[in-house]
């Protein structure tokens, strides 16, 4: 079966959040199974790109309204990543540094997408299956079906999975012209709002629509920054199909980034060898309870609230816990942890920004995995934490609340609690703290999170399913 991902991301040539790994692992599996899986990404002037060879396979032009943009399709010659890589250059609009936040990024994605299938039209090839991902590739599924220029194409399949609905990529009908000619009679499949909305078009016009865990699904209905009603609508041809995780990036036994390896009959002595490093690295004490947070400092992820939780928690058990944050992003909360840090040097650190390696050992060596988050659509923080034998204490939401089950029930291996508050996360220390005194009920539980299975080659096969039902109905 022959398959394109459409991305903004794709670790490791250019990442922001979750978006990357999934394309990054999805068509490697997809590959590995037998099918011929590839990525079709935006351009970027990042290292990746600066250190690879890539081969210009095709030349064109395309229009974006009245003006005229020269493209070429760059494929990377060795398929280092497992799969077929391709880079849509446009000079002067897509061949920047940055993944987001230019001021034409509107135009920078339409011109992305309508490249993309002028290629695919004009070299005449088929593909079975077109996989867009979040808002970035939304308006491919409604172009293919209602833009004459790819009338040979409308017929073929088209998913489209949401990573985060917060975000629509919505725009003005003032940019309607950037759009090749279309059927202008269905323009109301771009509407919502009274703007062009591309994730509520992909929604309703793509074949089938995914989102990274079954909870998410349902959550959209409540949540989704204004197409609540439109998820309610579309219910029945959506799909959640949690996430997987690289299990040969993420794998304690070969990791090249941590300190000591380790496999889950040596759990207890591989950890500790992690966690002194860590705990020298930053200053604190290895014989504690170690809590870390990885990820971005906003809001949807809780981060507003660390700062005061964590203080909270290190008042109520002076001196018998630590606190480790790695992240970056909003100035507020950043300063307000680099506080927690000075007022509490013995008990608390922080690194502002994200360093891969950094966030490797983090996971190897930590006790416990905090996740307040009032939004997590799938969540691979708590996958990375399993796979290296640390506990997540996570809020019950979205892929979370179906990946992580409470250590207090039956199977379980986690901390779950119900809300995004200081009060929630600071129970939630307090039971941690409590089972980290309790030496062979956390080792125990510790090789519980690491015989897990969230590995792509589960998830890769439900999404080769869903492809395959729509072949079988196109056909």
């Amino acid at each position: 079966m022959r398959i394109f991902h459409l991305s903004a991301e794709c670790y490791p040539v250019a990442k922001v959040g979750g978006l990357a790994d999934v394309v990054g692992a999805l068509p490697k599996y997809q590959t590995l199974a037998g099918h011929n899986a590839a990525v079709v990404m935006p351009y970027y002037d990042r290292k990746f790109v600066r250190e690879n060879e890539f081969d210009t396979v095709f030349q064109s032009a395309t229009l974006l309204g009245t003006r005229r943009l020269y493209f070429e399709i760059l494929k990377e010659k060795t398929n280092k990543l497992g799969f077929e890589l391709y880079l849509v250059k446009i000079p002067g609009l897509i061949d920047r540094e940055n993944i987001y936040s230019y001021p034409d990024e509107t135009e920078q994605f339409i011109a992305f997408q309508i490249a993309f299938l002028d290629w695919i039209s004009y070299s005449q090839q088929s593909p079975d299956i077109i996989h867009c991902h979040d808002h970035h590739s939304g308006l491919v599924p409604f172009l293919l079906q209602y833009s004459k220029l790819y009338i040979r194409l409308a017929k073929t399949p088209t998913v489209f999975t949401i990573h985060n609905g917060q975000y629509h990529g919505a725009f003005g009908w003032d940019k309607l012209s950037y759009l090749p000619e279309i059927d202008l009679t269905k323009t109301g499949l771009l509407d919502w709002s009274g703007g062009i909305n591309p994730l509520a078009s992909a929604v309703r016009c793509a074949s089938r629509y995914t989102t990274v865990s079954p909870s998410y699904l349902e959550e959209l209905i409540i949540s989704s920054n204004g197409l609540e009603f439109l998820f309610f609508l579309e219910r029945a041809r959506g799909v959640g199909i949690i996430n997987g995780i690289d299990t040969g990036v993420w794998n304690p036994a070969t990791d090249p980034m941590i300190a000591e390896k380790f496999t889950v009959a040596k759990v207890a002595a591989g950890k500790q060898k992690n966690k002194e490093a860590l705990c020298t690295r930053f200053n604190l004490d290895p014989a504690k309870p170690l809590i870390t947070f990885i990820g971005r400092l906003v809001f949807e992820k809780g981060a507003d609230l660390l700062a005061e939780a964590i203080e909270t928690s290190l008042e109520e058990f002076a001196g018998k816990v630590n606190f480790l944050v790695l992240g970056a992003g909003d100035p507020q909360t950043e300063m307000d942890l680099q506080e927690l840090k000075e007022k509490f040097p013995a008990d608390c650190n922080v690194y502002i920004g994200y360093n891969e390696e950094l966030a490797h050992l983090f996971y190897a060596g930590s006790d416990f995995l905090l996740m307040p988050s009032r939004v997590e659509p799938c969540g691979l923080n708590q996958l990375y934490s399993l796979r290296y034998g640390t506990m997540p204490l996570v809020r019950s939401t979205g892929g979370l609340k179906d990946t992580v089950i409470d250590f207090g029930d039956t199977g379980g291996y986690g901390i779950r609690y119900n809300n995004t508050s200081v009060e929630d996360i600071c129970y939630a220390v307090s039971r941690a703290v409590v089972l980290f005194n309790d030496n062979k009920t956390l080792q125990t539980l510790r090789k519980r999170m690491m015989a897990l299975d969230f590995s792509w080659d589960v998830s890769a096969k439900k999404y080769m399913e869903l492809y395959q039902s729509l072949n079988t109905t196109t056909t």
